[in-house]
């Protein structure tokens, strides 16, 4: 795919005016309220994976609407007594947690990991998932964009957004976890996750977050029709007068909104041919992000990957996230 966003200088000033609703400081503190009327830790039992350097243990805790969400929960083997910081992963699209044995970046480097299982996803891409979605949708174009999406309420992506804080929550309970050093990180759909979670999360330690969807949806809307944004298209060309409903739930759940009241130190990776995830809605996310988050300078670096897609920087971004990371939250 050539360039077909803006050019990088306009980039790097790109500061849309992104409508937020009125209540939606309100209605995020509903919403969190009523799921942390539940303890959020239900379980944690400790799994033979056959890895010897990596202890691990499958977690349930309870995310929206007290649902039962899967996570896997890993740290260094020998490392008890030992208080970690922690990283929450959250999965990209159509992916669920897959195997423990997976994702063990950040175990490898030190810290505690808490694998995120995502709800009704999971036979898209990688290894599965074990969390359903219980709750039901009116009618939807075929994925997860558009259930709900007539009411911020009822919407998916209010119940997974809901689901990553709690994790959060979780991860501050199990064993050898620092509370006051959790970071969140994830690529994608992701990458939208742990955005969020910045911003309704005010004392998070770091935010990792590389090509995030569900920025500056309008956007995204306007200049590439493929999925999971072309799922919008294609309810929408059917559902021709909910226009202004639907741009209305997707403003509970956009990353620019959400990031701006954002206050940990954050950093983001685009790709600057990245169809998926456009470049000006990352840079939008990027140029808001801590604007409405009460400190005077929030830390901010974005790592640009001129010459790729989706991907982004791959295996060379994980070194700069690990480099980054180790400064400000060290094992």
């Amino acid at each position: 795919m050539a360039l077909f966003d803006l050019p990088l200088d306009q980039l790097e000033t790109y500061r849309p005016e992104v409508p937020e609703p009125d209540d939606l400081d309100a209605f995020w503190r509903r919403t969190l309220d009523e799921a942390r009327a539940r303890p959020a830790l239900v379980d944690a039992v400790r799994v033979d994976t056959g890895l010897t350097l990596v202890d691990t243990w499958d977690v349930t805790f309870a995310g929206h609407g007290g649902d039962p969400v899967k996570a896997w929960f890993s740290r260094p083997a020998g490392s008890e007594g030992t208080l970690l910081p922690a990283v929450v992963e959250y999965a990209g699209y159509g992916r669920g947690r897959g195997f423990p044995h997976e994702r063990l970046t950040w175990v490898a480097a030190g810290y505690a990991s808490l694998v995120m299982d995502t709800r009704g996803q999971g036979s898209q891409h990688g290894s599965g998932g074990d969390t359903p979605d219980p709750v039901g949708s009116g009618p939807a174009a075929p994925g997860f964009v558009t259930r709900g999406i007539d009411d911020p309420s009822g919407y998916y992506y209010t119940r997974l957004i809901t689901d990553a804080v709690r994790a959060v929550d979780a991860v501050r309970e199990l064993p050898g976890v620092d509370p006051a050093r959790v970071v969140a990180a994830g690529n994608s759909q992701g990458g939208g996750l742990s955005l969020a979670v910045a911003g309704l999360v005010p004392d998070l330690a770091a935010l990792l977050t590389s090509v995030p969807f569900l920025c500056h949806v309008g956007r995204a809307l306007g200049i590439t029709d493929q999925h999971p944004y072309g799922e919008v298209v294609t309810y929408l060309a059917v559902q021709r007068e909910k226009v202004d409903q639907v741009m209305r739930t997707l403003s509970y759940v956009d990353g620019v909104n959400l990031g701006r009241r954002a206050t940990a130190p954050a950093h983001f990776a685009v790709a600057l041919r990245d169809t998926i995830c456009p470049p000006s809605t990352v840079f939008a996310a990027y140029n808001h992000y801590g604007s409405r988050g009460g400190s005077p300078v929030v830390e901010t670096e974005i790592c640009v990957y001129p010459f790729n897609h989706h991907e982004g920087g791959d295996a060379l971004h994980v070194r700069r996230q690990l480099e980054w990371l180790r400064e400000r939250v060290p094992v």
